[in-house]
């Protein structure tokens, strides 16, 4: 049994800064040993605070390992950090953005970090994992609330409506202290915390949902070494997507605890010595192996992402519902849909075509008849295609943080875009912020968007320094031998189209080649997808009118391809959904 006597370990209390300016408070127990070369990063339950888990760290007895808690956006003393813009996805960077801090402001390696998470903090935790792939020691994931218990009939369908018809609104918890825990001390701490915060936005708790869906639906690609607890008599969250995450977790090295008995909060439990001596015992054993190294690299010829992409390239029975449903469909899109622009447009010339991204950046419904724009709208606003322009928002932010380094560097911005498109990003992250580049040169392989690409310098006066060139973007020699050698090289949109991990690593090769050390690379994946059968089976693409159809690589498989190329991945942006990823790499030695 732990000790629950053990002296109490003395915290210091700090800020750390968000991108967009927020202050987040943590506190920080330092280690016994000068230089900490362990760490466990905390993150507590939904309406708590880091003041709340001095016990964990207490009891857990790792006085060698430093400790660190945040007070989440919103809550105990970042409470003055929430706002109406905040969404699940903010709350992940910011668990992103911690856990660099961490590792840059301590000398800890990432690799050297430990995770621990309950309830909500372990649901942001485990989409964390799996939409930024972070090389972490492992991950102790404590209730997660996967589908929180809400008991009154209809209340989500409720809540869905609401927050539909009047936006955001926010909704106290009614779980009492007593349903937490039978520890009587926590209970009557819990009621008399000046900064528990009882209500939780809509917003937030209907996007848990939905997140949660996800990852459980494609907790396959998580690798972390990761255990799980999970209390027997919980009234506040369900066991069964608890236990299908676990089922589904394509960790190799996982347990499972189950606890009869304990209430919700399981590290607070009367008797949650059980729970923290596994938690222990689990930490202690991950930091005494080397950190698990495995190879993705071959993950286009094996594994989840290629049975399904197989699953998705063989014709459905011609007499099932599904098939029946996917023919109307595609027969809608052929008819009515013409009445649409960019449907139009998509049949014509391929949906994945640099045409058609540039009309779904443009984001203005037309079309014939307003039948044919109100199809539009519809179109326009697929959860696809939002995802598309929140990319474009992320690589132009992602462009500026590499063009400022360099310019703080004293070095040159020249830029390469291996598959341009059109560049409208590229255009639209020099315009909108002044940012200046010293060379541009823009690739791609189709002729018609080369030529209005070359129209679109014209038109913006940038002839002196960007010019449009036919290329390919898997051609390594071309790219290697570019000369004025790129110190910012970009490739968006493309290597999602490419089942293959081949042509990519050319691809990366000739960059890594081109590229000088210090210089940088923004690149664009897409580990998930809400509609991938639907695309498959009723869009083509700008190849000859084929199916359009993607084989999902994960976040860490994409990361794995472009460290082996020799990029360091310094910063990731994702959207709301989790569909599209944009990344920021440095060439490294």
């Amino acid at each position: 049994m732990i000790d629950v006597d053990i002296a109490t370990r003395a915290a210091e209390e700090h800020f750390f800064s968000r991108a967009d300016g927020t202050q987040l408070f943590y506190r920080y127990w330092p280690s016994c040993e000068r230089h900490p070369k362990k760490a466990l990063i905390l993150f507590h339950r939904g309406h708590e605070h880091s003041g709340r888990l001095q016990q964990i760290v207490d009891e857990l007895d790792l006085p060698d390992v430093a400790m660190f808690a945040w007070d989440a956006r919103g809550h105990g003393r970042s409470l003055e950090a929430a706002d109406t813009d905040t969404t699940l996805g903010t709350l992940v960077k910011d668990v992103d953005s911690f856990v660099r801090h961490v590792s840059t402001t301590h000398g800890l390696r990432t690799q050297d970090i430990a995770v621990l998470g309950q309830s909500v903090g372990a649901v942001l935790l485990a989409t964390w994992v799996h939409d930024y792939a972070p090389k972490i020691r492992c991950m102790i994931l404590a209730t997660p609330a996967f589908e929180v218990k809400l008991h009154v009939p209809f209340a989500l369908t409720a809540l869905r409506l609401t927050h539909r018809v009047v936006g955001n609104f926010h909704v106290n918890s009614y779980v009492k202290p007593s349903a937490l825990t039978h520890d009587p001390e926590r209970t009557a701490s819990y009621e008399s915390d000046p900064l528990i915060r009882r209500p939780i936005s809509a917003k937030i708790l209907l996007a848990l949902y939905s997140t949660a869906d996800r990852v459980v639906g494609d907790a396959q690609a998580i690798r972390v070494p990761t255990q799980l607890l999970i209390s027997g008599s919980d009234f506040v969250v369900r066991r069964e997507p608890q236990e299908e995450f676990f089922q589904r977790l394509g960790s190799p090295v996982k347990e499972k605890h189950t606890f009869p008995g304990f209430y919700h909060d399981t590290l607070g439990e009367k008797d949650r010595h059980l729970a923290l001596e596994r938690v222990r015992r689990f930490v202690l054993q991950r930091f005494a192996q080397p950190s698990d190294d495995y190879s993705l690299l071959d993950a286009d010829k094996t594994g989840c992402t290629k049975n399904e992409f197989d699953a998705l390239s063989r014709p459905l029975p011609r007499l099932s519902p599904k098939a029946a449903g996917l023919a109307i469909t595609r027969c809608g899109m052929r008819t009515g849909g013409r009445l649409s622009d960019g449907i139009r447009l998509g049949l014509n010339a391929g949906f994945d075509s640099g045409s058609s991204l540039e009309y779904i950046y443009r984001n203005k419904p037309s079309g014939i008849t307003p039948l044919g724009k109100l199809i539009d709208w519809f179109y326009l606003n697929s959860i696809g295609w939002r995802g598309v322009r929140t990319r474009k928002r992320n690589i132009e932010r992602l462009l500026l943080q590499a063009i400022e380094s360099l310019r703080e560097q004293g070095h040159p911005v020249r830029i390469l875009d291996v598959a341009a498109g059109q560049a409208r990003y590229i255009f639209d992250a020099l315009e909108g912020s002044g940012a200046k580049a010293d060379h541009i040169l823009l690739r791609d392989y189709s002729e018609p968007n080369v030529q209005r690409g070359e129209m679109l310098i014209r038109q913006k006066g940038m002839e002196e320094f960007a010019r449009f060139e036919k290329g390919d973007a898997f051609d390594r020699e071309s790219i290697a031998s570019l000369q004025p050698s790129p110190t910012l090289g970009v490739v968006s949109g493309l290597y999602e189209l490419y089942p293959e991990n081949g042509p990519v690593q050319v691809s990366l090769a000739g960059l890594a080649t081109a590229i000088d050390t210090g210089g940088y690379l923004v690149y664009t994946g897409q580990p998930w997808h809400p509609q991938l059968e639907l695309i498959a089976r009723t869009l083509s693409s700008h190849r000859g009118g084929k199916p359009w159809i993607m084989r999902r690589r994960t976040q860490a498989e994409l990361d794995q391809l472009v460290h082996r190329a020799g990029f360091r991945k310094i910063d990731q942006l994702t959207d709301e959904w989790g569909i599209f990823t944009v990344a920021l790499a440095q060439r490294v030695h």
